[in-house]
């Protein structure tokens, strides 16, 4: 195998063009193989593993600097720097990351797992570079889709300020996650359709097809000078008023053509900017078909494409198809999604509602003052983003929403322990990050059939509302334990009463803390099992009559301690002055959770049933006062 032969990076400087195109195959075949098991980012890495050969050819990594952009497109990258050893333990626990990784490798110069960041990284490498009187180059590759957020745009227009030699790599498959929209994509439309445009291709044909003796080259003859045409008139303008010199539109499967681009670029002393146009899932006709459902995908049959999983509904799937039934009530309903709408259960509805949904593409901050504006006439804008996506929009939600008490309902999915893709991706910190903030309420759902009512309720508020859902499948035998009961402001509810201790959960921990209380009643312990539901406000009632008669408190939260459901409730106890109620709460530590499975961490933090009641268990036995 051509892979193994490459023993040191500057190996592959070495490989004939017809031994890196055999290499492009071998790496598209093992890609495929592993995503197949671990699971993934596969079509967004199919899609560049030509480009990725020719930067790494030509540049000299890493001391030239590669930036990825998001990152879920380096795998290709980590096979070439020294990590096709390794490539088995991807995403797995204590395994590589499927993210460049600072720590992983000395190749990945920057961390990344959120959009828009490589202009602006890229620009503050080469500015520390000349301030050090460093030789290298920066290279920054960033997805058309990436494109639509503000960050992006921040940086591009810095760089042409400077007039520094970045180099950057706009990787144009069409493609964020869910199909790209916005007013860039619609300028390179426009250009296509316009008069200008439209008059000069037909005078340019005409005038090719009028020249004596072409006879039937003529027309394609025409087709490429139409070609032609297109790379004059279309993004180079853009990006030529931006300070950038513009190359392109080239094929991104053409290495040998990327190469030739990159050697003659790799020089300049201005920002250059390479337009290359990839197809996302290119090699696998299965992601080729369907890009977005194999952006990010478990383990799959490679013979057919199908899921190694079941088909078990997912909170994401429940928020989508109650959202649709709602809608049909209330045509006052709207649903935005941040280029996520097959992620956050939202694709049914755009097919249904079409007029009623809106994707901005990556642009969360827009995405919740876009909603703000909605409720200000009235409207009920949902805004459905992963939790740790949301953290990018922090101002618009305290200035936009919070602070004018409008009533936009934040579907936040990803809450808590997300897995295999690590900290970048991790949902640990949107309790602490909104629960500070006036007018919100903070609700966490224990199952499916409980964030159902969450998101009835929450439409009939008149100001803010989050509601906080885990990636997964619902175990819906689980429900059987304990019935959904109506919705009331700010109360919780008692699932069990018990006079020893109190184990008082929010969200999908409330049954491991029902499983726990059965194993301490096993050992003679009477457990009382509460279903917090709301993180603000919280239900003082209740805690004080908990507190009044059972002091031995647990609180559990898929969340960072710190700030999050269990300070709440110290904070309580505080002002009631319950000082002397033990407390132990359970929930994320000070620290950025890495990859693993979802199971491996819930053990690894005492979130699963035995962790609960080993813990509650020593709070029970010990004399201890409050924990922090």
């Amino acid at each position: 195998m051509y892979i193994e032969t490459i023993k040191k990076h500057s190996d592959i400087k070495n490989f004939t063009l017809s031994g890196l195109k055999e290499l492009s195959k071998e790496l598209r075949e093992i890609i495929i193989k592993q995503v197949s098991i671990n699971g993934g980012h596969l079509a967004s890495n199919l899609g560049v593993i030509e480009l990725t050969i020719a930067l790494h050819y030509v540049f000299n990594s890493p001391i030239d600097k590669i930036i990825w952009d998001v990152g879920h497109q380096c795998y290709t990258h980590k096979l070439l720097t020294g990590r096709y050893e390794k490539f088995t333990t991807l995403r797995k626990y204590g395994g590589i990351s499927g993210f460049p990784k600072r720590d992983e490798s000395e190749h990945d110069v920057f961390g990344t797992g959120h959009s828009s960041t490589s202009i602006s990284a890229a620009l503050g490498i080469i500015e520390a570079r000349d301030k050090k009187s460093e030789n290298f180059k920066v290279i920054a590759v960033i997805g058309d889709g990436s494109m639509s957020s503000g960050l992006a745009f921040e940086g591009l227009n810095n760089a042409g300020h400077l007039k520094k030699d970045i180099i950057v790599i706009l990787n144009d498959n069409e493609m964020s996650i869910s199909q790209n929209v916005g007013a860039l994509s619609a300028y390179l439309n426009r250009i296509l359709t316009g008069d200008f445009y439209q008059k000069f291709k037909k005078e340019t044909k005409s005038f090719i097809e009028g020249i004596p003796k072409l006879g039937k080259k003529a027309s394609k003859l025409a087709q490429r000078a139409e070609e032609m045409l297109k790379g004059l008139f279309l993004p180079g303008i853009l990006f030529e008023e931006l300070g950038f010199n513009y190359v392109g539109p080239i094929d991104g499967h053409n290495i040998e053509l990327l190469i030739e681009t990159f050697k003659r670029i790799k020089n300049a002393s201005s920002p250059m900017l390479v337009h290359v146009v990839t197809k996302k899932g290119k090699g696998y006709k299965f992601s080729e078909k369907s890009p977005s459902l194999f952006h990010g995908i478990g383990p799959f049959k490679i013979e057919t494409g199908a899921s190694r999983t079941g088909g078990e509904l997912t909170y994401s799937e429940v928020f989508g198809n109650t959202l649709i039934e709602l809608a049909s009530k209330d045509n006052r309903i709207i649903a935005i999604s941040a280029a996520m709408k097959e992620g956050t259960g939202l694709e049914k509805f755009s097919e249904k509602y079409s007029e009623r949904f809106y994707d901005v593409g990556i642009a969360e901050p827009h995405a919740v003052t876009f909603a703000a504006g909605l409720a200000t006439q009235g409207l009920k804008p949902v805004v459905a983003i992963y939790s740790t996506f949301l953290q990018r929009a922090i101002d618009e939600i305290i200035h936009d929403v919070c602070l004018q008490n409008l009533p936009v309902v934040f579907a936040i999915d990803r809450a808590g322990i997300v897995g295999e893709d690590g900290p970048t991706h991790s949902g640990a910190f949107d309790i602490s990050y909104l629960r500070h903030i006036p007018n919100i309420i903070i609700m966490a759902p224990k199952d499916g059939f409980e964030l159902k009512s969450m998101l009835e309720f929450a439409l009939t508020q008149n100001c803010p509302v989050a509601i906080r859902y885990p990636r997964g499948n619902i175990d819906q035998s689980l429900a059987i334990k304990s019935p959904v009961s109506e919705i009331h402001l700010g109360e919780g509810e008692v699932i069990k009463d018990g006079k020893d201790i109190a184990l008082i959960a929010i969200g999908n921990t409330v049954y491991p803390a029902l499983s726990a209380s059965e194993l301490l009643e096993e050992n003679g312990i009477s457990a009382m099992v509460v279903n917090a539901r709301f993180v603000k406000p919280l239900d003082h009632r209740l805690l004080f009559s908990i507190v009044s008669k059972i002091k031995k408190i647990v609180t559990i939260e898929e969340n960072a301690l710190t700030g999050g459901f269990g300070s709440a409730v110290l904070e309580f106890l505080n002002n009631t002055d319950k000082l002397d109620i033990k407390v132990h709460r359970i929930g994320l530590p000070d620290k950025f959770i890495e990859q693993g499975s979802q199971t491996e961490l819930r053990q690894k933090y005492g979130l699963d049933e035995r962790s609960i009641y080993k813990f509650a268990l020593f709070l029970f036995e010990s004399s201890r006062v409050i924990s922090f």
